[in-house]
């Protein structure tokens, strides 16, 4: 039925056959008032006034576009086509009347128009309501029922964006008018009870599950934008327990400043982010720290292709570098950064970009040679476990090999800084990239500690990175998108997390701060469970765990281990003037014997002997361990202290 009255062919027949039967009814009830009087007219008269006046006014009522527009989309200033088209229409009903009989009843004529226009008006108006209303049901089965989280200001201006939109006529083509708001959380008792906008206020954030289930609902809005991250954290918890999506509306501030005026308010909030749910604020850092540091100087980035160096290059960029270098392996990545910037900066940022090796000394020698760079952010490296834990020889001369050419030649140089990347995979190790992180951390910290170097030598390390190449988040995407069960290691998995733009300025940072020799170590919050975080992302997606979007436990990987830690046990930590940056203290190194030791695993690396170069690396990283060994201890202390395993969660 809907499928027909929406034909608009349809409904302007249905419009000129309704009027033809108005004119009808209306020249009889007209007859009807006047007999009282006795001055009825005959039959044959009411039958060529209403034939002429169906004639007229449907053709009036045509020209005057009272047929050309859909009857829901009219307003007063539209009902004066139905005026203008019965008033010209019984005036040349009366010409034609005239012409036929010779005689026109006027006081006929009078009444006849007025109820005809009154009849014509009528029933558009009705029509008009009718079809909104069969439009509503069937826009309301499409409606989800919404409960808001925040009773303030963003919730009364999303409750009347969402009512603005189901009142209009393009309602169904709306976004805010999939919404059906059933009611709302605040934790301001005061609130509960009273209504907002003619939603009531039910109850605290405590009780978002209990009204989930009173009220069926099917989907959460989070509109409390300037939230303190804590307690962003605790509600968006909560809301994730209920398994329905949840979105989230951005700060007001960003909404009032947005630069399209245009855009409506609900067309901006976002689906849940992972970040909402890390456990901490975002790090902020002291620019003006970095730009002082990057201002003017040659800049050049290892593997600044790659997820971590196309950051760090876009950083460097926006502080004013004299020229920036890339050097990257693989062309495409490169050549990616290259045009991004060139369509960003064009000839205001000097740039080159160099495929090459940090594996071959004399390239890397010479590019040093001619560019003559004032500070190397050390990026390039090989970080995927599994794959290193099949390919060791490529982990070794990649990133052992490479970061000492690069190391080496930065100290001969007399470049003013190195700063190498690290990871929490180099805190006792269970795979060979971890091993191979390790042992690149202290290749730089044997260069910190010769006495004629020029060279301030530095590490940061930091966890996983959300979104980077290799990371878990894209593969959950591309497993949901293409409806596939998300693969999980093991349900006890657990990592630390950061944003790509917080590990570079991680990067930066303690480039600007550091004197030589340490490590930098950011304070992450609290570690994530893997199983958890595909769980948060499933319902981004508006999808129910484990129901909609299976989730099977694959098995841990090969050199794969269940829990990351940031420090050894040796090493303590000193905090800097940013509270979320710490120093952890390096270990004692024995120069000769590290040389001694680094040159055998390079030895055995060059003639692709694998056991012994994997020999080799567990003589240089004494913390070296397999993850069977790993894994078992720390179920076993798991085991001894529940209570550890809890706060994880």
């Amino acid at each position: 039925m809907r499928k027909v009255l929406e034909k608009f062919s349809f409904r302007r027949a249905v419009l000129v056959i309704a009027d033809a039967f108005i004119i009808v009814i209306a020249s009889l009830i007209t007859n009807f008032i006047l007999s009282f009087s006795g001055r009825s007219i005959s039959n044959s008269g009411i039958v060529v006034s209403f034939i002429a006046g169906i004639f007229t006014c449907c053709g009036c009522l045509f020209i005057f576009g009272a047929y050309s527009k859909l009857w829901r989309f009219f307003n007063r200033r539209d009902y004066l086509s139905c005026l203008y088209g019965v008033l010209f229409g019984f005036a040349a009903s009366v010409a034609i009347v005239y012409a036929v009989r010779r005689q026109v009843p006027l006081t006929f004529v009078g009444i006849h128009a007025l109820l005809t226009l009154a009849g014509v008006c009528l029933f558009r108006f009705i029509f008009k309501e009718a079809f909104v209303t069969i439009k509503s049901i069937g826009t309301i089965e499409n409606r989800k029922r919404t409960m808001i989280v925040g009773g303030g200001q963003t919730c009364r201006m999303l409750l009347t964006e969402i009512k603005n939109a189901q009142k209009s006529p393009f309602a169904e083509d709306q976004a805010s008018a999939a919404y059906d708001p059933v009611c709302i959380i605040d934790d301001n008792r005061s609130k509960i009870g009273s209504e907002i906008d003619g939603v009531t206020v039910v109850g605290t954030t405590n009780e978002i599950i209990k009204y989930v289930d009173q009220q069926h609902i099917e989907q959460i809005i989070f509109a409390i934008p300037s939230c303190l991250e804590e307690e962003r954290k605790r509600i968006l918890d909560i809301c994730s327990g209920t398994n329905l999506p949840v979105k989230v509306v951005p700060f007001i501030g960003n909404l009032i400043f947005n630069n399209d005026s245009n855009t409506p308010l609900l067309s901006q909030m976002r689906d849940i982010k992972v970040e909402d749910l890390l456990g901490r604020a975002p790090i902020k850092f002291d620019n003006e720290d970095i730009r002082s540091f990057i201002s003017g100087k040659v800049c050049m980035v290892t593997g600044g292709g790659g997820s971590i160096g196309s950051e760090l290059v876009r950083q460097i960029a926006k502080y004013d570098p004299k020229h920036i270098i890339i050097v990257d392996i693989y062309e495409n990545n490169a050549y990616d950064i290259q045009q991004e910037l060139v369509m960003e900066y064009g000839d205001s940022l000097k740039l080159t970009v160099l495929i090459a090796s940090v594996r071959d000394y004399y390239r890397m020698n010479s590019i040093l040679e001619n560019y003559k760079p004032n500070i190397i952010f050390h990026a390039a490296a090989h970080k995927h476990v599994p794959l290193m834990e099949n390919s060791p020889m490529e982990a070794i001369k990649n990133n052992v090999l490479g970061t000492f050419n690069v190391a080496s030649l930065a100290h001969f140089h007399k470049v003013q800084k190195f700063v190498m990347i690290s990871t929490d995979k180099a805190v006792n190790p269970t795979n060979v990239m971890g091993a191979s992180k390790r042992c690149c951390e202290m290749i730089v910290q044997y260069f910190s500690q010769q006495s004629d170097s020029c060279t301030e030598f530095v590490t940061t390390r930091f966890g996983n990175v959300l979104g980077s190449n290799g990371s878990v988040i894209p593969l959950f995407r591309k497993q949901i998108e293409s409806g596939k069960p998300v693969t999980v290691t093991h349900k006890d998995v657990i990592r630390y997390f950061m944003t790509i733009p917080e590990a570079v300025s991680l990067v930066m940072e303690a480039a600007a701060i550091a004197h030589g020799g340490e490590i930098f170590v950011l304070d992450m919050g609290q570690p994530v469970h893997i199983v958890k975080l595909a769980e948060n992302l499933i319902r981004m997606y508006g999808k129910v765990p484990y129901k909609d979007v299976e989730i099977k436990f694959t098995g841990l990987r090969p050199g794969e281990k269940l829990r990351e830690e940031l420090l050894m046990s040796e090493e303590g930590l000193k905090q800097t003037s940013n509270k979320l940056i710490f120093i952890g203290q390096q270990i004692e190194l024995n120069g000769d014997k590290f040389i001694k030791k680094l040159r055998r695993l390079k030895n055995a690396a060059e003639l692709n002997l694998n056991a012994e170069a994997v020999e080799a690396l567990h003589e240089i990283v004494p913390t070296f361990t397999t993850p069977e060994e790993f894994n078992r201890a720390e179920l076993i202390k798991e085991h001894k202290n529940p209570r550890r395993a809890m706060t994880r969660d």
